[in-house]
């Protein structure tokens, strides 16, 4: 493992990212919005999110700026931000997959919606946000840069932080009883260890 392929490696996560998103997204599009929770606070929380996550790793990875924040690459981390990286896409997919026209880029459900508990959402709540966790953990150990490597689970962290509560806020008004049971059975973005049976 070499610098100069930690990088690639970056790159190939991100873009392999659009090229899981795109389809769905141009789908998802073609169905009305039924009840929202954007706004102003959404939009700063994506835009600190796609700096820690896309801007301030590109800067580094296509200039070395900052070069003041580099630190000696190591290898082994870098082996296991591979290992982030790979899970995370695997991750991103499954995610799309399980959603369908469902997803949404912002705090949106859609008209037809349906509470979504098959595929990875039988284990967590919100895969996509563990999707997103591993991509900030893989970049940290691919970018050997003190700024640019951690800037994704700060940027991330921070919607994170803001968003979740919102989200399943909006989630318990949209489908109630349904999606109270749900959160007792499923761990937000990790799998509970004694997870409840889902009712047949």
């Amino acid at each position: 493992m070499t610098l100069s392929i930690a990088k690639a490696i970056y790159l190939f996560l991100a873009i392999g990212w659009y090229i899981v998103r795109i389809p769905h997204e141009r789908r998802s599009r073609r169905t009305p919005i039924s009840r929202s929770a954007r706004g102003g606070k959404e939009r700063i929380l994506l835009c600190i999110s796609f700096t820690g996550l896309g801007i301030l790793p590109f800067a580094y990875v296509a200039f070395g700026f900052p070069r003041f924040a580099t630190y000696a690459f190591q290898p082994s981390l870098a082996w296991a931000g591979a290992a982030a990286s790979a899970a995370a896409l695997l991750l991103f997919y499954l995610t799309h997959r399980s959603l369908g026209r469902n997803w949404s880029v912002s705090l949106d459900v859609r008209e037809s919606h349906k509470l979504v508990t098959d595929g990875v959402y039988t284990y967590v709540r919100h895969p996509m946000y563990s999707a997103f966790w591993l991509w900030a953990i893989a970049q940290a150990l691919l970018l050997p840069n003190w700024i640019a490597g951690p800037a994704g689970l700060v940027g991330f962290g921070t919607l994170y932080l803001f968003r979740v509560s919102e989200e399943e806020k909006l989630m318990n008004e949209a489908f109630g009883h349904e999606y109270a049971d749900y959160i007792k059975r499923t761990g937000r973005i990790i799998p509970r260890a004694n997870r409840p049976r889902a009712p047949r």
